[in-house]
């Protein structure tokens, strides 16, 4: 069951990092270049039908992976359990990235413009480092290099 759980973890990083990636590197340059809010949206509307599904996928599967590490969820915040770590670490990822969507998505989008295209950048480019960060973690915490 664990091999699945991965998998689709995997699978879903995938998505959602390789389009934050896109985003942040080919999109966004040319939204800020050409002051296109319109060129933001459109890739948003159609990342989000993909996007949107892995990360429930990601935080779904991470959290089952998570309770089959330690299945004593009060222990996932204790540093004294080597285990604990990376658990601890994509949680707060996730909370921040959380936290960075929701503001981008009731403060910023809602007015978005050609006046706050760099607002709105500066949402896109955290939460494409905290992606490819999560994957750092990931791939630590399943080689030994967080214990």
């Amino acid at each position: 069951m664990f091999a699945w759980l991965l998998v689709l973890h995997i699978l879903g990083a995938s998505i959602w990092t390789g389009g934050h990636l896109i985003l942040s590197v080919v999109v966004l340059p040319k939204v800020l270049k050409y002051k296109s809010p319109e060129m933001l949206l459109e890739f948003e509307q159609n990342y989000e039908k993909i996007g949107m599904p892995a990360l429930v996928i990601q935080v779904t599967t991470g959290l089952m992976m998570s309770y089959q590490i330690l299945p004593d969820v009060s222990l996932w915040f204790d540093m004294s359990i080597p285990l604990a770590h990376g658990i601890a670490a994509k949680l707060v990822l996730l909370a921040l990235t959380v936290t960075l969507a929701l503001d981008a998505r009731f403060r910023v989008i809602p007015k978005l413009s050609k006046d706050n295209l760099v607002d709105m950048a500066l949402h896109i480019i955290p939460v494409t480092i905290i992606s490819v960060v999560f994957v750092f973690v990931g791939v630590s915490y399943r080689v030994g290099w967080l214990s």
